[in-house]
């Protein structure tokens, strides 16, 4: 029941270059980026936003100097500390950054159409224009060369016994004559596929999958292979194969993308080469197509870029990028990223950082470099107890998925209603009001924020963009009404628009008709914070910015106290800052411990809290590595979630055990020693199961909903089963959050 929360985004350039870009690479261990050209590389360093090294290769003969070469791989090597570029020319060039040097270490006559290196990189596959496979050692050296088209099946071929022909099948209706019928020819390739190869290595660079267009049939084939390029399996026919690959790094599927008669779909491929699952994408036949695939390091999010298909020669076409997640079979469309038709936001090439698993780059054709960091995140509101019913909202496409835990508890995809919006939806937000917690701000992907409420719209009236979660299904709880609408709205930059499709993040409804949302400043590392006004003032329904706040720092998160109003900062450094939204004038100042210092995180939080301990208000903090922190103090470090609810807090640890301890008369240094001490039993203390993580807490029926991600396989789909608990945390006698009761819990 997470949503990708996006901590922050950096645009960088555009810098001034000949031509325009073609591919690019990251160089990890400097945070620059190498990206190519029709006349060379150029190294562009995010932090000082301008080119450190500018090689050009039409000096020495390897482009040609009227700008119509291509370059069509590159690929950075730290430990030799150089550059690999191949071209479509054929030639295999070496490139030392520091002295600039340039050497040619392989050439093909035929020409190249792609380089892919290894995973651990030391083998590197050569494509070239005779569809021949070329792997070659680290330093250069050819292991061997293979025909990319074979006849064989590999040696995975399948194995049959007699009773397992076709012919002593049952056939059903189709009768006998199905034994003996043709296998159905599969139809070319479509006109929108490149034709060029596609190659992807599984993520232990044991296997790599080639999937490239057969000569006989015009139609694509997925073939893989092993690292000394013996054949092992090809792809059944598939009619309307495209030519998007990419390979899950765990390991367990393949992915690319195939038009069906009335839809599109990606599909994925078990080694084997047989299929095993699809998700449909959402648009219409012959709308969009897809250029590339791209699953990110821990294998989680499947990057889907598209663009539109040309009707007319001449016409705009817009990109996209959708980030698709898995959970209960179900597959959800969790970010899309709108790029637009103008010439210098379109993509160029798109790649997941090698290095932190969430991390997406960009690369624009107007030699603008985008990254974007995501994290996982629970929506869900906070309130006082009279008015929590503790939804928890769920993106999924255009859609918002409600769960109302305190009147029913399924497991996602299943809720109690769901919002339709008109187009997909990046961000929700509750109200921070604890009196109308349960109204909600959806932002989407054109930046249209659709207000629902509760009880402000006549009952009668149905809405028809609020459906109940399944068919025959009674809520119990009051559903929203969509109230109103704010159109586009953007900020503009410079010298126009800014190319990033997601130029607000931290989306916060912080009162009526007021919204906080930040967005990065003139510089990658500054901030700003914009407060978005609608109401009586929102001419003609767009939202009216009606102050900006610069922030001398990345803001990388956002969090609010519903009692106290108060808003804390916390910037990419681990420095806390009060937001005083509420002055004349809008100030920001550090936040202060009671001893008067400034606190600071020891390592940056990628979920934060506002809470009052002993009387005090305190920031509660959580790292990716589970360290907790209040304040500047480390309390735990094994904590896997955590929940605030009035005046107590909720965690849950690697122990596989939930504690709840109270906040009212307690210190910092009661509450780190009563962490330290939680494996003695006691009742504040009890096991849960192992790797839940907290979802919310429903106070009214003494319950903790937690996911279970115990692993349920799948015979046949091989996908994980993540099932909700609920769990009875509160003692039944005296419901005191900080009395754990013994009850057993109960599987969904």
């Amino acid at each position: 029941m997470r949503n990708l929360k996006l901590l922050h985004s950096r645009e960088h350039g555009p810098v001034q270059a000949l031509g325009s870009p073609q591919c690019f690479c990251l160089r990890a261990d400097q945070g620059t980026l190498l990206i190519g050209s029709e006349y060379g590389i150029l190294e562009l360093d995010p932090a000082i936003r301008g080119v450190m090294n500018d090689i050009s290769l039409t000096v020495d003969g390897f482009l040609p100097e009227d700008g119509s070469g291509h370059i069509v791989g590159i690929e950075d090597l730290p430990d030799q500390e150089s550059v690999c570029i191949a071209t479509a020319a054929g030639d295999v060039i070496l490139c030392n950054l520091s002295t600039k040097q340039l050497e040619c270490v392989g050439s093909v006559d035929s020409g190249l159409t792609t380089m892919s290196w290894s995973p651990d990189q030391e083998l590197v596959l050569l494509v070239t224009g005779q569809r021949t496979l070329i792997m070659m050692t680290k330093d250069f050296e050819p292991i061997t060369e293979r025909e990319i088209h074979q006849d064989d099946f590999g040696e995975g071929k399948f194995i049959t016994v007699g009773w397992g022909k076709k012919e002593t099948q049952f056939h059903g209706s189709e009768g006998k004559q199905a034994a003996h019928r043709k296998q159905t020819e599969v139809p070319p390739a479509s006109s929108s596929d490149d034709g060029r190869p596609r190659v992807t290595w599984r993520g232990d660079g044991q296997f790599v999958a080639v999937s490239a267009i057969c000569p006989q049939t015009g139609a694509r084939k997925i073939r893989v292979w092993s690292r000394e390029l013996v054949l092992q399996s090809t792809s059944e026919p598939i009619p309307g194969l495209e030519q998007a690959l990419a390979w899950k790094p765990s390991g367990s599927l393949i992915a690319s993308t195939q038009e069906k008669p009335n839809k599109h779909d990606v599909v994925f491929f078990e080694k084997n080469g047989l299929l095993h699952g699809e998700f449909t994408l959402p648009f219409q036949k012959g709308k969009a197509k897809v250029n590339e695939l791209l699953w990110n390091l821990d294998s989680t999010i499947l990057a889907v870029w598209l663009e539109d298909v040309k009707k007319e020669k001449n016409s705009e076409t817009n990109t996209y990028v959708q980030l698709w997640t898995v959970g209960n079979y179900h597959w959800y469309l969790k970010q899309s990223l709108h790029f637009g038709s103008a010439e210098k936001s379109r993509l160029v090439s798109l790649l997941w950082d090698p290095e932190i698993p969430y991390r997406l780059h960009a690369l624009c054709r107007g030699w603008h470099a985008l990254c974007y960091d995501w994290h996982w995140s629970t929506d869900c509101s906070t309130g006082e107890e009279s008015h929590l019913v503790a939804n928890v909202a769920v993106i999924d496409g255009d859609k918002v998925l409600v769960t109302a835990f305190q009147h029913s508890v399924v497991p996602p995809p299943m809720c109690t209603f769901q919002l339709q919006l008109q187009q997909a939806v990046n961000q929700v937000a509750f109200h921070t009001d604890p009196t109308k917690s349960a109204d909600l701000a959806v932002l989407d992907a054109s930046n249209r924020i659709s207000v629902y409420r509760v009880g402000v719209c006549d009952s009668t009236v149905k809405d028809p963009t609020v459906t109940l979660g399944g068919s025959g299904f009674k809520a119990s709880v009051e559903t929203p009404h969509l109230e109103k609408t704010y159109r586009y709205f953007e900020v503009c930059c410079g010298e126009g628009k800014q190319v990033n499709p997601l130029t607000f993040r931290l989306f916060t409804w912080l009162q009526d008709d007021t919204f906080l949302a930040v967005s990065q400043g003139q510089l990658a590392t500054h901030s700003i914070i914009h407060h978005l006004t609608g109401g009586p003032e929102a001419e003609g329904g767009c939202l009216h910015l009606r102050l900006s706040v610069p922030v001398d720092g990345d803001v990388i998160s956002l969090c609010c106290n519903p009692k106290t109003r108060a808003i804390a900062l916390q910037l990419a450094d681990g420095q806390i800052l009060k937001y005083l939204w509420e002055a004349p004038t809008p100030a920001l100042e550090p936040w202060r411990s009671s001893t008067g210092s400034a606190v600071q995180f020891p390592s940056p939080c990628v979920q934060t809290a506002l809470a009052m301990i002993g009387g005090e208000e305190a920031i509660l903090g959580l790292t990716d590595r589970c360290r907790f922190f209040i304040n500047d103090v480390e309390v735990a470090s094994n904590v896997t979630s955590f929940a605030r609810y009035d005046d107590f807090l909720l965690v849950t640890t690697h122990s596989h055990t939930c504690q709840c301890v109270s906040l009212r008369d307690t210190s910092l240094k009661v509450l780190q020693a009563g962490f330290s001490s939680s494996s003695s039993p006691n009742e504040t203390l009890r096991k849960v199961e192992r790797g839940s993580r907290i979802v919310t807490v429903v106070p009214q029926d003494t319950k903790l909903i937690l996911p279970c991600f115990r692993r349920a396989e799948h015979p046949h789909l091989g996908l994980d089963f993540h099932p909700l608990r609920m769990e009875t945390v509160l003692c039944a006698s005296c419901s005191d959050p900080a009395h754990l009761a013994p009850a057993p819990t109960h599987l969904l």
